[in-house]
């Protein structure tokens, strides 16, 4: 009995270690590409907040962009703190500065949007329904080749664009 009690303990230490050593990071620098991967993520995510804040003052009714700006700050937050730990160059963008990016392709993805979101509710959720989808796909691109911590806040990350995503449609589906 004593002997099966003192397996199980060291069976679950192992198990405990393995999971823990999965998911701590490597000294393992990122190559250029995963850098870019990075900023863009970071930017993507601000892309989603900023156009979240902005539709949310536009249609101040809808409670979904306002309570989902908060959730991508703490996206941001969270692949801010990738980048500083990988050395991704973000002295450049001001978060404080609403609509305002270092990637033009973001620059026009969020002026898009905004155009897009401004003409009715509906179009404005619906942007929101686009964003989610585009930040579904990006992470799961950007997820492969990247260190264990990475995925692990990009699965983070797609698991709320999934919640976010399903919070945009159930607000669509409300308002018809």
């Amino acid at each position: 009995m004593k002997r099966s009690i003192r397996l199980a303990i060291v069976t679950l230490f192992v198990l405990v270690w393995s999971l823990y050593a999965k998911t701590t990071t490597s000294s393992v620098g990122l190559s250029d590409t995963q850098k870019a991967a990075l900023l863009f993520m970071y930017q993507e995510e601000k892309v989603a907040r900023d156009v979240y804040i902005t539709l949310g003052t536009k249609y101040p009714s809808a409670s979904t962009f306002s309570n989902i700006a908060l959730s991508e700050q703490t996206h941001m937050d969270s692949v801010e703190n990738l980048c500083k730990k990988y050395n991704v160059d973000i002295s450049k963008i001001n978060e404080a500065v609403i609509g305002v990016f270092v990637l033009p392709e973001l620059q026009n993805l969020y002026n898009i949007l905004i155009v897009q979101g401004s003409t009715s509710l509906s179009a404005g959720l619906n942007v929101g329904v686009a964003i989610e989808e585009k930040d579904i796909t990006d992470i799961v691109t950007y997820e492969q080749g990247m260190p264990a911590d990475v995925v692990q806040v990009f699965e983070n990350l797609r698991a709320g664009s999934y919640n976010h995503l399903s919070a945009f449609q159930t607000a669509l589906t409300a308002i018809k």
